[in-house]
């Protein structure tokens, strides 16, 4: 999917998913656009992205769910976000609506604030290594899939499109966004954590992992919640019944895709410069049905 052109918007930017525009229009209700220069349009793609790739074929209403599970986290976080509308009323283009959010411009920070309830991705890796995870020590005997004796926070360095996310330290954290932010950072991170995590296990879904990104309101000066939240795409979700430690466990996100290309039936070999192939049918529906079925899961609610 393309980045649409958009009446009353211009696009500034375009990422592995999402599409950002800025208003084009004069500020006032009769534009038909959101008023004032302060707000961004926020449009969220069928796009899939999966090993720094930016694959050729897309998953249907991926975007859309995203949009929708992000909104509804929203409404359950108990900390300032950048949402200000989603609707056609709120200025939203009806050739969007549904997969798009107004949002407030922040001032954002340059760190993936990344909060850790379980062992497993590339805290793993580390962990294997030197039995931490951002150099934060860890007990023996983990596994993969081994449940956190607390939640840790684990940043990461944000990363150009077609670029790896580099984990980081807390202590490079202070660094980049000085002390204080950096605390604060960490302590709004595990939170969201913490409360998401306790509404998923009521739904019979593990968050293992998720990762979220905040920037400075410059209208009031106050650390706000941006980007998405605890979808698919910035989460690992497990099914709670299928949850045992060892292995990897079935997740409710883009590790199908991930499996197929690395697999045998893709033919792709990841050590070369050639493009990840197309997604065949199974895959692009099984992916689908894993992206709604989280939906489904987490909010109560039928995707339609």
């Amino acid at each position: 999917m393309s980045a649409p052109q958009l009446p009353g918007w211009r696009q500034i930017y375009s990422g592995k998913v999402r599409d950002l525009y800025e208003s084009a229009a004069p500020a006032g209700p009769a534009s038909g656009a959101a008023p004032g220069s302060g707000v961004l349009l926020v449009v969220a793609s069928d796009r899939i992205s999966a090993y720094d790739h930016i694959l050729a074929t897309e998953i249907p209403d991926k975007g859309r769910i995203l949009t929708q599970l992000s909104l509804w986290w929203f409404d359950q976080l108990q900390v300032a976000h950048h949402v200000v509308g989603s609707t056609a009323a709120d200025g939203v283009p009806a050739e969007v609506e549904g997969r798009a959010m107004i949002c407030k411009k922040l001032d954002m920070f340059p760190v993936e604030c990344i909060a850790r309830g379980y062992l497993t991705g590339s805290g793993l890796l580390e962990y294997k290594q030197s039995q931490t995870v951002c150099s934060l020590p860890l007990p023996p005997g983990l596994l993969d899939g081994s449940r956190l004796e607390r939640p840790i926070f684990t940043p990461s360095a944000k990363a150009e499109v077609g670029e790896h996310d580099e984990n980081i330290t807390f202590g490079a954290v202070a660094t980049a966004v000085g002390s204080e932010n950096a605390e604060a950072l960490r302590e709004l991170t595990l939170a969201i954590y913490s409360r998401a995590e306790s509404i998923a296990r009521e739904r019979g879904i593990i968050l293992a992992d998720t990762k979220v990104e905040f920037g400075v309101d410059p209208a009031n000066g106050n650390i706000t919640l941006g980007d998405e939240v605890l979808t698919p795409d910035s989460s690992r979700f497990w099914d709670a019944v299928q949850w045992k430690p060892g292995a990897a466990q079935p997740s409710f996100d883009k590790q199908y895709v991930r499996d197929w290309l690395s697999g045998p039936e893709s033919g792709w070999d990841r050590g070369t410069d050639a493009p990840p192939p197309q997604l065949p049918a199974v895959v692009v529906e099984q992916t689908r049905a894993r992206y709604v079925e989280a939906y489904e899961k987490l909010t109560g609610r039928a995707f339609a």
